[in-house]
């Protein structure tokens, strides 16, 4: 079976990591480079017990549109949304035997370092659902 694992974040994060300046202190380089080897290395953990799928890093929220129906009239909104503190910042897709699986391979997240002189912005998580193969998924 096929699981998604989708990690969150905010614009305040991007801007954070990217170095740019804001609220809290821009993330000096070496954490930068300490987080993209602990993807790295949980990327490749995956492809060797061959469990990888697939896995995608989003832009920052200030590059999103939104579109939505009003009056049946796609309106587009150009991000980031006052109203969303978080959104979707990247995903992994993986298949491997069940959901406990797909749950232990999130939980190495948990793991991800950063700046231990800073705190995070919010409550750190992510989400893991199965992936639809057919109607049948649909139920509860």
């Amino acid at each position: 079976m096929k699981y998604m694992i989708m990690l969150y974040g905010s614009q305040q994060d991007y801007d954070i990591l990217s170095g740019k300046p804001g609220d809290q202190q821009p993330w000096r380089d070496e954490d930068v480079a300490a987080m993209h080897a602990f993807m790295e290395k949980w990327n490749n953990d995956l492809v060797e017990s061959g469990e990888f799928v697939d896995a995608q890093g989003l832009s920052a929220p200030v590059h999103a549109r939104r579109i939505e129906l009003r009056d049946g009239v796609p309106v587009v909104t150009d991000g980031p949304y006052p109203e969303t503190q978080e959104v979707l910042a990247g995903y992994t897709i993986v298949e491997c035997d069940s959901f406990d699986r797909a749950t232990e391979i999130a939980a190495r997240l948990a793991g991800t370092p950063h700046p231990k002189d800073t705190e995070l912005a919010h409550q750190w998580y992510v989400d893991v659902r199965p992936i639809m193969e057919g109607f049948g998924d649909l139920e509860a």
